[in-house]
């Protein structure tokens, strides 16, 4: 009886926090926002907190409840630093290149056609 009891209440609790991650989401450039840059203290301002955090699905239109909060940290060439947070999920496409979420990432990348 208490194992019924014990798996009611996991998979309430499943439903009800399911697809609600809640992220920080933010830009950065040239230390110009202290709140998203490193090192990282959340207790700035709310304003750049999301709840529920939002993210697109590849070939979808719209946004979904997101599964994983992102951090990207770089240089342009020119030498100024950006630091991006926000959310993503898996498409659940077969193409790993293509899913931020799914693969570990070090080297160049491209932010605003940069």
């Amino acid at each position: 009886m208490a194992a019924k009891i014990l798996m009611k209440n996991a998979k309430f609790a499943e439903e009800e926090f399911a697809g609600a991650i809640d992220c920080f989401k933010c830009v950065s450039i040239n230390g110009d926002n202290p709140a998203c840059d490193d090192p990282f203290h959340n207790n700035y301002t709310a304003e750049i907190y999301e709840s529920p955090c939002m993210g697109g699905r590849k070939d979808r239109n719209g946004l979904f409840p997101a599964t994983a909060c992102i951090k990207m940290a770089g240089q342009y060439q020119n030498g100024t630093k950006i630091t991006v947070r926000g959310c993503a999920l898996d498409s659940g496409s077969l193409t790993i290149d293509t899913e931020i979420i799914r693969m570990s990432h070090c080297g160049a990348f491209y932010f605003d056609g940069k």
